[in-house]
């Protein structure tokens, strides 16, 4: 199977060749200039990286941190203490949805997979209905709330990158549902299937034990928040300035600060500072060595689907679509969360669902009647919601799911794929 690279790459260059886009740039006789494919291609391209590529680097840089640190361990802590012990799968899950925010969520299972099973130890609670609430936690969040990369690179595709704020409160109020049908399915999911680590549970509490004595002592409350939190209120602040339209030094200074490039700085800042505290600065070098080749395939893949989506506006297929817009719309936002379904579930990828169904819908915003800042926050949800629909065995979530949950692939598909089907459903 080739890399999703060169595929919509691939589909791309084939695309705009038979959608007429001219070989090289044409200038017409009013003066009007046609770019070439060549340079469609180009501008396709070069666009992810000047408008989220930096984003994108800072999120990772700052899930990386938190992980090293033992910062996601606290952000647990703080989630059991707020949730409380007798209900361990509805802490588990909201552990899983807040620490997924800046953490990819393959890597978060694997961190938080630890406190799952000494749960299971300490309640008695199924640890198949751990285990999905935990996925399921991590999984929606991941696909609906920025500053994970998929959700930043559709909505700066969508052209709502500017206005984050509001995609992470569109996303957030779309989690409600999904996590509620999550957690009724684990509980239910937990009576019929049982996992390999429920006859072993002694490991989970050593292993829980010795994973807090790595870090040694864990950030404070407020580190550990600080990179997360910190960038939401800055952007929160420049919402409300723009929103009142107020003006002078210290609005511009906030508005500033609240550019999702700044404000992310600033949570990168503070994860740095935590990293310091821990005794750990000397490793931040490697940190960011590995970050940015973490990173690199998602800002390509993300670049690519800019493409396509730059090819397709280009082309006379937006005037086609148009053309037939009765039609389109009477799908409305359904549109994007088919599309985004259809990639997820052919390859995989939940980050290529999302950059790749942004840079199709982008110039069909105004066909679907979706072009306004709420209509577009809302598209962006839809394609998040897609993007989850199905995790299965193409999906490396599927894997380390089953793997460190102890099951084998057939009850994955009963509970990773089922579950995520689901929950996608219920936005």
């Amino acid at each position: 199977m080739p890399h999703p690279f060169l595929a919509i790459m691939s589909i791309s260059l084939v695309l705009g060749l038979l959608a007429g886009i001219p070989l090289v740039n044409k200038t017409a006789e009013d003066g009007t200039v046609t770019s070439g494919l060549a340079n469609v291609i180009g501008a396709g391209f070069s666009g992810t990286f000047t408008s989220i590529g930096i984003v994108i680097i800072l999120g990772a840089l700052i899930g990386t941190i938190l992980e090293v640190t033992g910062a996601t361990l606290k952000l647990a802590d703080i989630m059991i203490s707020i949730v409380g012990k007798n209900n361990p799968v509805l802490a588990i899950e909201l552990m899983g949805w807040v620490v997924s925010i800046p953490v990819f969520c393959d890597s978060g299972f694997v961190i938080l997979n630890p406190i799952r099973k000494s749960m299971v130890k300490r309640t008695g609670v199924s640890s198949v209905a751990m285990t999905v609430g935990l996925a399921s936690g991590l999984h929606i969040s991941h696909v609906f709330i920025p500053p994970t990369p998929g959700t930043i690179a559709a909505a700066s595709t969508l052209g709502i990158g500017d206005n984050l704020l509001l995609v992470i409160g569109i996303g957030a109020l779309s989690s409600i549902l999904p996590l509620a049908a999550a957690f009724f399915f684990a509980k239910w999911i937990g009576k019929k299937v049982k996992s390999e680590d429920e006859l072993n549970t002694e490991e989970a509490v050593k292993s829980y034990e010795e994973l807090v004595a790595e870090y040694g002592k864990l950030p404070s409350s407020f580190n550990a928040l600080a990179p997360i939190v910190v960038p939401i209120l800055l952007m929160a602040l420049s919402f409300v300035i723009s929103m009142l339209k107020l003006k002078g030094g210290l609005a511009d200074l906030l508005t500033f600060l609240g550019t999702p490039i700044i404000a992310l700085t600033v949570g990168t800042i503070f994860s740095i500072y935590q990293l310091w505290e821990a005794g750990k600065i000397g490793k931040l070098h490697d940190i960011t060595n590995d970050t940015l080749k973490t990173v690199g395939p998602i800002l390509f893949v993300t670049a690519s689907g800019s493409v396509l989506g730059k090819v397709i506006a280009s082309s006379d297929m937006v005037n086609y679509i148009t053309a037939h817009a009765t039609i389109l719309s009477t799908m409305g936002i359904f549109f994007p969360y088919l599309l985004s379904t259809l990639l997820k579930s052919a390859q995989g990828s939940g980050t290529v669902a999302l950059t790749t169904t942004a840079g199709i819908i982008a110039p069909l915003l105004p066909v679907l009647g979706m072009d306004t800042p709420i209509g577009t926050a809302l598209c962006c949800a839809a394609i998040g919601a897609g993007a989850m629909t199905v995790s299965h065995s193409n999906d490396s979530f599927f894997w380390v799911v089953t793997n460190f949950g102890g099951l084998s692939a057939e009850d994955g598909y009963k509970t990773q794929t089922l579950g995520s089907l689901l929950s996608s459903n219920c936005r």
